[in-house]
Order: C-alpha cells, then structure tokens, then sequence
C-alpha cells in the first residue's frame, strides 16, 4: 500500500498551488490531510475511486483534518474523547488495522500552550495504546515535534522552542516506547531531511528546516515496512508530503 499524509496549510489555496494534479499522481491507497481549515461544503472534496471524512474544526479557517481512502473503512471515529473542537484527529478502522490522522495542537511561541498540549498527547497515547490492543495501527500526520537534533537544523537554539521543548520531545518518546515506530528513523537512522520550513527567510531554499510529519506504526508491522520517505521537492505547503509504503 501507498499512504501519503500532508499539511496542505490550507486546503483551499493548496489546491491553487497544484494539490489535485499531485493527489491523481501519486494514486495513493490512503491520502490524509492536515490543516484543512475549512468547513465542509466550502470546497468540492469528491474524489474519483476514493471515499473522504473530513472533520473540521468549530473556529472558521482553522486546524481540521481530512482522509482520503479507496477502499471503504469498517468504522469511522472523529477526535478523541475530550478533544474534537479543533477537528484534529480522524480514525479508520479497516479489517486488519487502524488508520489514524493528527494534527498535533502547536504550544505556541513562548510554550503558552503546552499544559493543553501536554494533556493532548497523554490521552492520545493512551487511545493509541488502546486501539494497539485490537489489532496493527499506522499512525500519520503533523505531530509539531521535531524528536532529536537530527530532526533540525538548529536545534540549540531551539530548546525552549515550541516543537523542540523537551516536554515534548519526552511526549513523543513516550508513545515510542509504548509500542510504535517511528518509520523513517528506523529505516534511515541517520539521514537527515526536513518536512517543514519556515516562510521567513528564504528558510527552505536554504533548507532550515524541521522533520514535524510523520509515519508511526505499531510494532508489529516493522517487517512490512518496504519505505518511508519525505518529498522535499512537492511545493504548494510549507510542508512536504511525507510517504510510506508498507505491506497491510
């Protein structure tokens, strides 16, 4: 299977930007999406040969989520318990695994955000974990966490910095040992791409830049993993498409 997952950073002007020639392109099995910011009817979402779910957030023009799948899943969740105002997570349940979309909430400059961030990711891992127990789980999305050092292009001067505070990097470890993987650093260790760059200052041409999206899967399905990759060259975002291809 071909999953693609990409903050598009705005659905609407993504789409002015190439977004349905890239989608019929890349022919993907899943295509998930983050920060739609949009409200359903706002734009046409039908896809030939795909059905969509797209949960969006209350506050116009902001956050949302939105899944693409060819084939039709057994059940459908939107948010998690406590948290489904900003529309930030979607679960497909298919026969043999769970698929979830995130668009982790960003802890805002000076981390003014990170006690709602933190309780986010303790109940996110623990619905992971719990869905972990039913059957595979492959987890995608823009996570707003850049793990390691390897993960950025500065990371010393972005210690307290949201993405890179160590609360957060803690977070993320936490759900790694939980059980998951995160599948471009188990299959390239030490390669070194980014999936997000700033607008400011020519950052992507320069490429400094953050590795913030990811594909993460539950344990057992490490050997079927075929690839996991970033694709830096696909513009439209200030995100990159990140991409997994996986036997399920």
């Amino acid at each position: 299977m071909k999953l693609i997952s990409w903050n598009v950073n705005g659905l609407r002007a993504c789409m002015n930007k190439g977004f349905n020639t890239f989608f019929k392109e890349m022919d993907a099995d899943i295509f998930a999406i983050q920060e739609t910011k949009l409200q359903d009817g706002q734009t046409t979402l039908e896809k030939k040969g795909y059905y969509y779910y797209l949960n969006s957030a209350i506050k116009k023009g902001y956050s949302g989520t939105l899944i693409y799948t060819k084939k039709k899943p057994l059940n459908v969740v939107y948010g998690l318990d406590k948290h489904n105002d900003e529309g930030r997570v979607i679960t497909l349940e298919f026969d043999k695994f769970f698929f979830v979309t995130i668009y982790s909430p960003n802890s805002q400059e000076g981390l003014k955000r990170i006690g709602y961030r933190m309780e986010f990711e303790d109940d996110l891992r623990a619905y992971l974990t719990n869905l972990r127990k039913q059957k595979s789980v492959v987890i995608c999305g823009d996570l707003n966490v850049a793990h390691n050092p390897i993960d950025l292009k500065n990371p010393h001067s972005n210690m307290l910095n949201p993405g890179f505070s160590q609360e957060e990097r803690e977070k993320f470890s936490k759900l790694l040992e939980s059980g998951f993987v995160d599948t471009f650093r188990y299959l390239y260790p030490t390669k070194i791409l980014y999936s997000w760059w700033s607008y400011r200052f020519f950052a992507r041409a320069k490429n400094i830049g953050w590795r913030i999206d990811y594909f993460v899967v539950s344990e057992d399905l490490k050997k079927q993993l075929i690839d996991s990759d970033i694709m830096t060259d696909v513009l439209g975002s200030d995100h990159a498409p990140v991409v997994l291809k996986i036997n399920l």
